[in-house]
């Protein structure tokens, strides 16, 4: 499977209605006020097997790479991927980077 078409449908299913919409609700949903404490997440996965992936790029100005370091820190189940040079919308950077996410997505690393 061709991975920049696969990521090419889903970055445009994400922006369908414009990537200020899409910063928007990123915003809405950073700096809103949420009805759970994050931390206190479990783990989704019933066997306990499974992570879920976050894909922080280095250079975001929107999400701080501390937090993200500091909430991979406290949910083990979380597995934790930094992309050096990398901004907010690092999914419309190089191939590499699309390449290298779709692996571990596919291969679980």
């Amino acid at each position: 499977m061709d991975s920049n078409l696969v990521l090419g449908y889903q970055q445009e299913y994400a922006v369908q209605q414009g990537v200020y919409e899409s910063l928007h609700r990123d915003m809405m949903v950073g700096f809103g006020h949420w009805d759970f404490d994050p931390m206190e997440l479990e783990n989704p996965f019933l066997d306990r097997q499974g992570s879920v992936h976050v894909w922080q790029g280095v250079e975001d100005g929107m999400v701080p790479v501390i937090l993200q370091r500091y909430i991979a820190n406290k949910l083990p189940w979380i597995q934790y991927h930094e992309l050096p040079n990398a901004g907010h919308l690092f999914a419309y950077a190089e191939s590499s980077v699309k390449d290298a996410i779709l692996n571990a997505l596919l291969t679980g690393d």
